[in-house]
């Protein structure tokens, strides 16, 4: 796939850019194993940090997630959700957790769509949600429903991305464009405090 035709992708499916987002519609699959779902979740990550990333992941029988691993890593990691139509897994910095669980918490109340952001940038301004001091990186692996093989270990044709937060960028702030290229980074919800480094696969 050209890196052009990953790039729209990208941006127009904005679920699968964060680790907070909600699950597409339920398929009902019993969930791997915690060793299994543990491997899965860190495949993202650089080598040097899967080891000690806290994995959070799920049970048979609910939809919460649960810590399947601490860690003493710079990383959080979500194993895929069984319940989605898609393989999903999602690794970000351990100073992003308060904006991510903030986002899982909205959404359990069934807050929708924009209103989530609505709702933790007005928390961000007034002081009661903490956002990172220094840049934060996110790391995702997507595919499709069963491109995931717990046996190697492999998601064959998953697409991967990566980000890194710097809340309130912006293009005057850090002379990275604020609009999409294909072939370069550039930088998303300028201004916001989710504001973030968009880096194309293979880059």
């Amino acid at each position: 796939m050209r890196l052009s035709r990953v790039l729209v992708a990208l941006v127009v499916t904005p679920t699968a850019l964060y680790a907070q987002s909600a699950a597409p519609a339920a398929v009902n699959t019993p969930p791997l194993p915690d060793v299994q779902q543990i491997a899965a979740a860190v495949l993202p990550l650089p080598a040097e940090f899967r080891e000690h990333a806290r994995v959070f992941g799920y049970h048979a029988g609910s939809n919460k997630l649960v810590v399947l691993r601490q860690g003493s890593g710079p990383f959080n990691c979500l194993a895929t959700d069984p319940a989605a139509n898609s393989f999903h897994v999602a690794c970000y910095h351990a100073s992003m957790e308060p904006f991510m669980l903030r986002g899982r918490e909205l959404r359990a109340t069934g807050v929708k769509g924009d209103q989530v952001d609505t709702v933790r940038f007005a928390e961000v301004r007034a002081g009661k949600l903490a956002m990172p001091k220094s840049p934060a990186a996110l790391y995702t692996l997507t595919g499709k429903l069963g491109s995931y093989d717990a046996a190697t270990n492999v998601a064959t044709g998953a697409q991967s991305l990566y980000v890194v937060y710097i809340p309130g960028a912006t293009a005057a702030s850090t002379g990275i464009t604020d609009k999409p290229a294909p072939d370069a980074p550039w930088i998303m919800y300028p201004g916001t405090p989710k504001a973030h480094i968009m880096f194309v696969p293979k880059m």
